[in-house]
This record gives structure tokens, sequence and C-alpha cells, in this order.
């Protein structure tokens, strides 16, 4: 789909104090790399992963959203009542019911003309929501939107190593399928979008484009488990999947935004790895250098990696004004979700 009439008017973040390398995971799981003979430096080594950011045990979606949510409407310095929906789009939920939005709602002040709803689709939830919320502003039925994200990954990351230590007939491939889980990180990030008269001299929105490859959703599946969560990932296969689909994507993106590769200036992709972000790279023809990684420092902050690195590119001067970027979104499902914006 194409956009003529919305603008990025913020993109803000936040992020947790609490720093967690992975050779402190890795003691945590000392007993299980001795078992299988593994040693200290192997989560960093396959995954490029320094450290992760963890908020204090008990910090909800929520809370963090809405705080992301509250820097982003003061640094456009618009008003929270002008904001006609709300969109909550992180894999992480307060609870069940109601909705995670209508905590951010209240805490927000947000008007009751405001809708708020949840959005939920793996680490594509933030991008699948600028793209709804964008078509509202296109059709003129609301001035602005606000989607926003709060990921808290401590709870499924100390589950998976009390599960691992825990267990008796731990199988490597069990190991194998719990490794994606340490990689993830914690984050919480907001994008205020405005029809482009509101904010004419922000980034607009062009383009966006959306595959899905449901065939795969075998690859990737997490549920509640105790106080958290348990993943199981075949993470070789849903690299591989995943960057497949992106690459039946880009070409099909690049025409609806109309165009060539060799005008792109920036990507922002969603941050899962090193290897992930090589290889998807280098199938789609693009030069490294115009990338802005993040998940060395930050690990996979789930929905909130793409909007997260956007504005720590915006924030660092990587997108200067008159620049055409291109984010790249893949969620497990599969589900890929592209965006052309000009800055």
């Amino acid at each position: 789909m194409r956009f003529h009439h919305t603008a990025l008017a913020a993109v803000e973040y936040v992020l947790p104090d609490e720093r967690v390398p992975s050779l402190a995971l890795e003691a945590a799981l000392e007993s299980v790399y001795r078992r299988f003979g593994l040693h200290a430096g192997r989560l960093e080594l396959m995954t490029g992963i320094r450290e992760r950011r963890f908020f204090p045990p008990g910090t909800r979606p929520s809370a963090v959203a809405a705080q992301a949510g509250r820097k982003a409407l003061e640094r456009a310095a618009f008003p929270a009542q002008r904001v006609g929906l709300l969109v909550h789009s992180s894999v992480c939920r307060d609870f069940l019911e109601p909705a995670t939005a209508s905590v951010v709602h209240d805490a927000l002040g947000l008007g009751a003309h405001c809708p708020a709803f949840d959005l939920s689709n793996a680490c594509l939830g933030f991008a699948n929501a600028l793209t709804t919320a964008a078509v509202q502003i296109e059709l003129g039925v609301i001035p602005a939107a606000l989607v926003v994200a709060g990921e808290c990954g401590r709870a499924l990351v100390e589950e998976t190593i009390q599960a691992l230590t825990k267990a008796e007939k731990l199988t490597k491939g069990q190991l194998k399928g719990a490794f994606a889980s340490l990689t993830i990180g914690s984050g919480a990030a907001a994008a205020l979008l405005v029809h482009r008269e509101l904010a004419p001299r922000a980034p607009r929105l062009v383009a966006a484009t959306a595959r899905a490859a449901t065939r795969h959703h075998v690859l990737c599946h997490g549920d509640y488990a105790g106080d958290g969560m348990l993943m199981e990932t075949d993470s070789e296969a849903l690299m591989h999947a995943g960057n497949e689909l992106a690459r039946e994507t880009f070409p099909a993106f690049l025409a609806e935004a109309e165009w060539r590769l060799e005008q792109l200036d920036n990507v922002i992709t969603h941050q899962v790895g090193v290897a992930h972000r090589k290889l998807l790279l280098a199938s789609l023809g693009i030069d490294a250098r115009i990338d802005f990684p993040t998940v060395e420092e930050f690990g996979n902050v789930g929905s909130v990696s793409l909007p997260l690195t956007l504005a720590r590119a915006r924030e660092q001067g990587a997108l200067p004004e008159g620049r055409r970027a291109a984010l790249l979104g893949i969620g497990s499902g599969l589900q890929c979700q592209m965006l052309a914006i000009h800055t």
C-alpha cells in the first residue's frame, strides 16, 4: 500500500538500567554447559549479543509502554486529546483481558473518542500496528495515532534457565530449542503518527508491503509456563525460512515504494542476531554499511527492536533529513512487513 498523508512525528524508546551480559546467563547455566561440554562465550559467539537489558521484576508492559508513549507526545509537543487511536503491539501484555492498551490509554489520559486495542503478532506487531494506524490517517478517520509496545523479557529468560537446569533428562535437542530464548531483552517504544499537515517536516511514511509464509508456524512456539513463558525455536530453520520470505517480499516492496535498490540510503532491520542480519542483507543485495545494528547491545527485544533501532539511528545522526530508509521486519509465524520512510 502507498501512503501520501502520514508522517512519523516522533519515535521514542525506554531502556532498562540493568545490563545483563551473556556471560552472566551462561554462568547460571554452568551445570548444563558442563553436562554437554560447552564453554562460556558460546552464546555471544553464535549470536553476537554481548548483553541485554532487563526491567525490575514485576514491571508491567503497560507501565513502560506508557512511559515511551508519553515521551513521544512530549517530543512532538502533541496534545494527548488529539490522538485518535492507540495500539499496544508487543508480545508481552499485562494480562489476557482486558487489552493492555486500555491500561496505557488510561495512564496517558487519552480521550474517550480514542479507541484502544492490542495487536500482537510476535516480533512484527509494531510494524503491523504502524500500517493499521496509517490507513486510518490516510482515510481521514483520525488526525493522529499512537503505537506503543513494552517488552519485558526477564521472565522468559529466567524461566528458560530454571527449566534447563532442573531438567533431569535434558537432551541436546531440547537445549538447542531453548537457545533462542536466551537472546531476549527488554525495552519499550512508541511512535506518534500524524497527518503530514500537522508535522510537515517530519519523516513521511511512503509505502508498506506484507507477505506471509504460515506453513512455517511450527518453527517457533511460545506459551505460558509457571510465572512466565517458555519458548521452543528451531533457530536455524527459522532463520533460513524468514530469509527466504524476505527475499520474496523485497522486490514487491521496492516496486510499491517506487524505489530502486541503489536508491536506499538506510535500512533498519529487526534485530535477532548477527548471523540473521548478515544473511538477510547479503540475500537482498544490501550494503551492510547502510544498516544500523543494535542487537549486540540490546539483544532481541521482540516488537520493540525495530522502532528502538530506528529511534537510536535518528538519535545518533545516522538518518539525517532527505534519506530513503527501509524498515525490514520479520516475525515468527512466519510474517514479513516492510515499510518505506522518507526522512
